[in-house]
């Protein structure tokens, strides 16, 4: 049996209001982070990964931690070569949002989306965390609408990547 033609539930002024509650959710209940794209220096095109990448630009945006009880992952390890800090945090950020005040960036890898590899800096938690994965369904069709990226990081581990950003407390992981 085919849906009900009376009850409409992706009309553009629901999904509007959707999407303008979780922007507005996300200004309340998220944190102000640092999102730092990463522009490829020295790209293989055999293996498909750039082994010099550079940090250029930080850009401010509301983020929600969607862990809420700490992050998550391995912890801290104890191995032979020390403390190995394994953590993973899920950051939620809006499409609208995002196209507003970042995919304007012409050094992007994919202009429309979050990229893994790109940096997300947590000034309260004074973290650096790796994009590892975008996950851009889920919430999955609220609406016939998908007005999130949900991104998947662990604790970025620093490899002569340079970082001019022009925000001291960032560009300082490079000389530390």
């Amino acid at each position: 049996m085919p849906t009900n033609v009376y009850f409409n539930t992706g009309s553009t002024a629901e999904q509007r209001l959707y999407e303008n509650l979780i922007i507005e959710q996300l200004s309340v209940f998220g944190q102000d982070v640092y999102y730092l794209p990463r522009k490829l220096v020295n790209k293989d095109t055999l293996f498909g990964e750039d082994t010099s990448s550079s940090f250029n630009d930080a850009y401010i945006i509301e983020m929600y931690l969607d862990n809420v009880e700490g992050y998550e992952g391995q912890k801290e390890m104890m191995t032979r070569f020390g403390i190995d800090m394994q953590d993973e945090a899920t950051w939620v950020v809006s499409k609208r949002r995002f196209e507003e005040l970042i995919s304007t960036d012409q050094n992007l890898i994919v202009s429309s989306r979050p990229n893994e590899g790109d940096l997300i800096y947590f000034p309260d938690g004074k973290k650096l965390f790796e994009i590892s994965f975008v996950d851009h369904d889920d919430p999955f069709y609220q609406l016939q609408n998908l007005p999130v990226y949900k991104m998947r990081c662990r604790t970025f581990e620093y490899s002569h990547e340079d970082m001019a950003t022009g925000v001291t407390v960032i560009d300082d992981i490079e000389t530390a």
